[in-house]
């Protein structure tokens, strides 16, 4: 792929994640895990840094910024989730890009919502509380998951029947000009 459809692709997927984000959606059911597991494998590494960070940060320009405690541990674990993208990059196929998804929602979780009990005055600093936070996040867990999936499935799936059409599309031209000579 070419340095400028890497770029054409990458704003096309910022502003996905922003426009996502900033439509009405159920809590965490948004794209930006799967823009960041996409820009991954396709775009390659500087890209699957830069497109969740882009996403987030203008999407938290008109949403608001809250704790950066917090804030932070949200960015991160999308950085994560690009930089497994590229780690899974060469293998691409079904199977590990379902992998990856999952694998991302609960990096998500996990991290986040460890973070919202280390930084915040919700829960007691115990392992209770620690069980406690993640207990509650359960239902949000479920939309981050099922958002995930969705937004995974149709980037890839997109993307996928998109490439092989044009591909069939350049070997019929092959074969029409084959035919013609």
């Amino acid at each position: 792929m070419f340095k400028k459809e890497k770029i054409i692709i990458a704003i096309i997927l910022v502003a996905i994640g922003v426009a996502c984000r900033l439509a009405p959606h159920p809590w965490n059911f948004a794209p930006v895990a799967a823009v960041a597991l996409f820009a991954g494998v396709y775009l390659g590494g500087r890209y699957a840094l830069l497109v969740p960070a882009f996403s987030m940060l203008i999407g938290d320009l008109f949403i608001g910024f809250y704790e950066w405690p917090l804030m932070l541990t949200v960015y991160f674990s999308y950085l994560l989730i690009g930089g497994m993208g590229v780690a899974i990059r060469r293998y691409k196929s079904a199977e590990t890009v379902l992998a990856g998804s999952l694998v991302g929602s609960v990096i998500f979780f996990l991290l986040t919502n460890w973070a919202v009990w280390q930084f915040s005055p919700w829960y007691a600093k115990t392992w209770e509380g620690l069980l406690s936070c993640y207990t509650l996040a359960l239902p949000f867990f479920r939309h981050t998951l099922l958002g995930d999936l969705f937004y995974a499935g149709a980037l890839f799936g997109i993307y996928e029947l998109v490439a092989y059409s044009l591909r069939a599309a350049n070997k019929k031209f092959e074969l029409i000009k084959v035919m013609e000579k």
